[in-house]
């Protein structure tokens, strides 16, 4: 009779879960596919067309910066927590809490911190370069923790195999520990440029909110989500706004389709 309870609890809340899934996706896809039009993906941006397109471009330029320097930061920190450092290490205790507490600090500390250190101590005003390193600051607790994760999941059995049959360390770690750990190591990496993409506070402190596409690091733009927030904010084009969101969750369902796909052609030896 329990277990039969727990099964329709377990149901329920799966129902809930995938009925506000789908109530969110059906709401912005009704509410703003009849608005997408050519002229929100024109090149430039004006106050007749609030195209798109440049916070589209800003959108890859700030994901494919924050990956750039935080995917091999983490992952590398993620290696030495697992496989080389000392468990019981009380730095390594302290590192691995630090990586919980940023985690699930706000994002908006993560912009006050970025526009007082990056934008104002180090001068690099309101800019792509701004937004990418407190961007980075955001990504890294997920992609060590994931890194983590997917180490210790590999077990101790297939690193001793290795070192039995003579591979090093080293050897070990890049050709037979890394390649079984590279779906959860993904996985980590996707949900860090979720984040990215879906963030709008840190990023309206340290990115700026430029309608032009940023020609150099040292430029102001805006992002998909930052310029949703902006037309929903100023209330005239809350219209548009809409239709942004459908292809920002466009974006994001691309991005775990993608993410899904890679993860299992690497879970199966890339057959």
């Amino acid at each position: 009779m329990g277990s039969k309870i727990l099964r329709g609890l377990v149901y329920l809340a799966s129902a809930i879960t995938f009925g506000m899934l789908g109530y969110i996706i059906f709401f912005i896809l009704y509410n703003g596919l009849r608005y997408i039009t050519p002229d929100l993906f024109a090149w430039n941006y004006n106050s007749q067309n609030v195209s798109m397109m440049p916070a589209i471009i800003t959108t890859f330029y700030l994901v494919g910066g924050t990956l750039l320097i935080a995917t091999p930061i983490g992952v590398f920190t993620g290696f030495y927590l697992v496989d080389y450092a000392n468990r019981k290490n009380p730095i390594v205790k302290a590192i691995s809490m630090a990586t919980d507490t940023l985690a699930a600090v706000p994002s908006i500390v993560y912009g006050l911190f970025g526009f007082l250190f990056f934008v104002t101590f180090l001068g690099l005003r309101f800019s792509l370069l701004a937004g990418i390193l407190t961007s980075v600051i955001m990504a890294l607790p997920l992609i060590i923790r994931a890194t983590e994760e997917a180490l210790i999941s590999t077990g101790r059995p297939i690193r001793e195999a290795s070192y039995a049959l003579g591979a090093g360390k080293l050897r070990t770690i890049f050709t037979v520990v890394l390649p079984v750990a590279m779906p959860g190591i993904l996985s980590g990496v996707i949900l860090a440029s979720g984040r990215v993409i879906g963030e709008t506070a840190a990023l309206l402190y340290t990115l700026g909110s430029s309608t032009n596409l940023p020609n150099s690091l040292f430029s102001s733009g805006r992002t998909l989500a930052l310029h949703m927030y902006v037309l929903s904010s100023e209330g005239f084009h809350v219209n548009e706004a809409y239709a942004t969101a459908v292809i920002l969750l466009l974006f994001v369902l691309i991005l775990n389709g993608l993410s899904t796909f890679v993860s299992s052609r690497l879970s199966k030896g890339g057959k």
